[in-house]
């Protein structure tokens, strides 16, 4: 029997091969995509197949009747921007049962028992064309110790999902892929940028594969945690796998705004993150700890949550335990130093001898502050006439002139004339003047009135009119007149204009005179 079977192949391969002897053109090979489907128990559960797009399974022993007492799970996943589409065959028969409480199919939309429940089926006829809203959808298959049927055949394939109808097809995703171990390491989002795994603008789905000894098991706690777009799992999620990478062994998947920690039952951790192009942004951090169950041996640490640890990772700073028992009492167990010899005695002394010289600093800054500081006078290198008091400045004379206005007949005016009306005078010296604002501001000239009747009399000659002395009431004469004053200022004009009034000359008007005229000098001196 057999040696027919190879001439069967054999001779099949020459009618594929042709006996023109020209090679035929290889099949196109198909897109690769990637199929996480798995199945619980494997190999109890009837036939799995998966395919690049769609795959097939069946209950057990299909279409004879199952077997009682099974319980099958069956998880579909598809790609990223993908949903499932399932359909069961016409040939379908599970015992009916009110409410499907015995035999019965149960369909959810998602990847957990806990998804929300899309039907529960049983009865002669097929379930309806059933669609999930994600990626994932989760069956199944439960069979009691009574009354058995044929069981199902189902199909499912992928197909775009309408959400992300407009982004068009997924692009291809870039290799991101870890290997961890030890007896702890940190997983973080960022290593996929800092090993260049993937660009910033670039969707992700990165796998971190964590192996323990053999024997040990894998504690997971989440140092941080954010999902840019938080309750979208379509476009953001990190997920914890027990034992695989398949999705029968998915053990939580976090996509809202909370991640709790984890502990694994085997000796391998898997940690996926996927974010499209708009979430990038997301991240995580985790710390993961191997350890093993009592009784601990060696020197390993028991942190009183059935968990034996290195001990290397006692007082490290980091909570490698559930609670931190691995981080109280670290004091005693640390490397001693030179703060740890101290004693009291010694620590007074320390605090005694920094006070002192404290204080003695504080003494020393204020007696620096109240000392007298010596005053230094700067001395100029020219001399500034500006800078004297204008007291210093000499005294200044003055000529007043009291111009004689002639006649209408051209007769110069005698001596004698009862009144004498001051004409218009100015001063020589305009800035120098003995006005009334100087006299106001008072004069500081050191003439005493022993001068002023030396000026006086001095005057009197040249007062002598060589012509006897006529009354006539229309003639002026000048009287020439020196007076000296200090004044503030040099620019006021003196406007000393004394009217000559006209009238008979007497003794008594040139005595009149003569005390006048002395009176305005000495009251300008």
């Amino acid at each position: 029997m057999v040696p027919r079977v190879k001439l069967l192949v054999v001779v099949a391969s020459f009618v594929n091969l042709g006996f023109s002897g020209a090679p035929t053109a290889p099949p196109p090979k198909r897109a690769k995509v990637k199929n996480n489907s798995g199945v619980m128990p494997a190999g109890l559960c009837g036939a799995w197949i998966k395919e690049p797009d769609g795959g097939l399974f069946t209950s057990p022993n299909y279409p004879e009747k199952y077997p009682p007492d099974r319980e099958c799970i069956y998880i579909i996943e598809a790609s990223p921007r993908q949903c499932i589409d399932l359909y069961f065959d016409e040939k379908y028969a599970i015992e009916p049962s009110w409410e499907c409480k015995f035999d019965h199919i149960e369909v959810r939309d998602g990847p957990f028992s806990f998804s929300p429940i899309i039907g529960r089926y049983c009865g002669q006829e097929s379930p309806t064309y059933v669609r999930s809203s994600g990626r994932y959808l989760w069956i199944k298959f439960v069979a009691d110790g009574e009354l058995e049927d044929t069981g199902f055949s189902a199909r499912y394939n992928f197909t775009q999902d309408p959400d992300f109808k407009d982004l068009g097809v997924q692009q291809p995703l870039p290799i991101c892929e870890f290997e961890m171990s030890g007896p702890e390491g940190i997983v973080e989002s960022v290593m996929v940028t800092k090993e260049g795994k993937a660009l910033q603008t670039e969707a992700v789905d990165c796998w971190w594969s964590i192996r323990a000894p053999p024997g040990s098991k894998i504690y997971l706690r989440f140092l941080d945690y954010e999902m840019q777009n938080s309750n979208e799992c379509k476009r953001n999620f990190v997920a914890v796998y027990d034992g695989s990478n398949s999705v029968e062994h998915l053990k939580n998947k976090f996509c809202s705004t909370v991640a709790n920690d984890v502990m694994l039952l085997s000796s391998l951790g898997v940690i996926r993150m996927w974010a499209d192009e708009t979430s990038r942004r997301s991240r995580f951090r985790i710390l993961f700890t191997t350890f093993h169950e009592p009784p601990c041996e060696g020197d390993a640490f028991f942190c009183h949550s059935n968990m034996c640890i290195n001990h290397t990772l006692v007082c490290n700073g980091i909570q490698n335990c559930v609670y931190p028992w691995d981080e109280n009492g670290c004091k005693e167990k640390r490397k001693a130093n030179i703060l740890d010899g101290l004693d009291n005695t010694n620590v007074t002394i320390i605090g005694v001898t920094c006070g002192l010289v404290i204080i003695l600093l504080t003494v020393s800054i204020i007696i620096q502050i109240k000392q007298p500081r010596k005053k230094y006078i700067i001395r100029r290198d020219e001399f500034d006439p500006t800078l004297l008091h204008e007291a210093f400045e000499p005294p200044h004379y003055e000529l007043c002139t009291l111009r004689q206005a002639p006649s209408s007949d051209g007769e110069i005016l005698p001596e004698d004339f009862p009144k004498l009306q001051r004409t218009s005078s100015k001063c020589i010296h305009s800035h120098h003047c003995g006005s009334q604002v100087s006299s106001t501001r008072g004069s500081r000239s050191d003439l005493s009135l022993r001068d002023a009747a030396a000026i006086l009399s001095e005057m009197e000659p040249s007062l002598q009119p060589p012509f006897p002395m006529q009354a006539t009431p229309t003639s002026r004469r000048n009287i020439l007149v020196m007076k000296h004053s200090y004044s503030h200022d040099g620019a006021e004009e003196c406007d000393l204009d004394d009217e000559l009034y006209d009238g008979p000359t007497t003794s008594r008007g040139r005595a009149a005179m003569d005390r006048t005229v002395h009176r305005s000098v000495s009251n300008d001196f």
